[in-house]
């Protein structure tokens, strides 16, 4: 139990990271985006203790990992240039020359991307997972409930940041 505890936390804290970053003026680097998949990629692979026959599968699950830190890297990325350029424009003009019609088009367009990298994620999973003991599966499950909950907990303390 002690030991879920600490994958939880260690959880908590690479996970808490980008949000922390992005409530901060310093943009993190490549080098920082990568470090951080890095941890979440051992620190999933530690917790589930994987056997020398699982570990065939892992290649495609580290693989997904990447692909979509990738690309969630590449989508902050986006969102910070765009940020910049309205903060440097007029803010009368900024307002004036709003489009929600491209705004939906650039969400919609971000939330397909991250749906294909979940179903890649789900798919590259989906083979280990088949081949988990019920022990590994009660880690994995505490581990991801844990993650949710602490990415909604810093999500709703930094809407109320915003708020304020």
């Amino acid at each position: 139990m002690l030991e879920i505890v600490a994958v939880g936390l260690t959880a908590l804290f690479v996970t808490a990271s980008p949000l922390a970053y992005a409530q901060t003026a310093a943009t993190p680097s490549a080098a920082d985006w990568n470090n951080l998949t890095d941890m979440r990629i051992d620190l999933v692979k530690a917790a589930l203790k994987l056997t020398p026959d699982q570990e065939n599968y892992w290649p495609a699950i580290e693989g997904a990992i990447r692909a979509r830190a990738r690309d969630r890297q590449a989508r902050f990325a986006e969102m910070e240039k765009r940020v910049t350029e309205l903060r440097q424009g007029n803010p009368v003009e900024v307002l004036r020359n709003r489009d929600p019609i491209d705004f939906l088009r650039r969400r919609a367009d971000a939330l397909a991307e991250r749906s294909t990298d979940l179903k890649n994620l789900a798919n590259a999973w989906e083979p280990l997972y088949k081949t988990l003991s019920p022990d590994q599966k009660q880690r994995m499950v505490f581990l991801a409930l844990y993650v949710l909950h602490e990415v909604r907990n810093v999500a709703e303390e930094r809407t109320e940041d915003e708020e304020d």
